[in-house]
């Protein structure tokens, strides 16, 4: 193949990358040398059941594409192996999952960094994001704060009217 075909490849592969980079909600860029097949195989499968779109990526197409973007502040983390998880409804899929296996594996499974909304993270911000609760477990927590006060209204409000009924006992009208 004469370069220019390479070349022009290479384009396209960056160009396909900008695009997915663009729709993404979120991104985690990894370190994933030291995991054996059957771990890859199992993060994968978790990955796609999650939306989560994964990839391992060669560093200098992934610099090209996010130049592209204007995203600065994650070239010093293009080096070693690297590969990237996008997310797409939930955002915080990819730091929840990659955030587990990373502390599962021990250290042969490293988080890079990471970005969020156009906001780049570093790799101690996409491990806080990964120990965040989930929408569901937020959305109870709330629910929870919310019915608190209610609650101890409700049960004040019994007691009240029980106090005025006990006064009443034994009485005939």
């Amino acid at each position: 193949m004469s370069s220019e075909i390479i070349l022009q490849q290479k384009k396209e592969t960056v160009s396909q990358l900008v695009e997915k980079l663009r729709n993404a909600s979120s991104g985690v860029l990894v370190n994933y040398s030291g995991i054996n097949v059957a771990n890859d195989t199992a993060l994968r499968r978790e990955l796609r059941q999650a939306g989560v779109h994964y990839a391992v990526i060669k560093n200098t197409i992934l610099r090209h594409a996010l130049d592209e973007l204007g995203m600065e502040g994650l070239d010093h983390t293009l080096s070693g192996s690297t590969a990237i998880a996008l997310g797409g409804e939930d955002a915080m899929a990819p730091a929840k999952i990659l955030g587990k296996f990373a502390a599962d594996s021990k250290g042969k499974f490293t988080i890079k960094a990471g970005f969020m909304e156009g906001q780049i993270m570093d790799e101690a911000q996409v491990i806080a994001l990964s120990k965040l609760p989930g929408r569901e477990g937020l959305l109870s927590m709330l629910v929870s704060a919310l019915s608190g006060p209610v609650r101890g209204l409700a049960v004040a409000l019994n007691a009240i009217a029980e106090k005025e009924n006990g006064g009443n006992e034994g009485e005939v009208a």
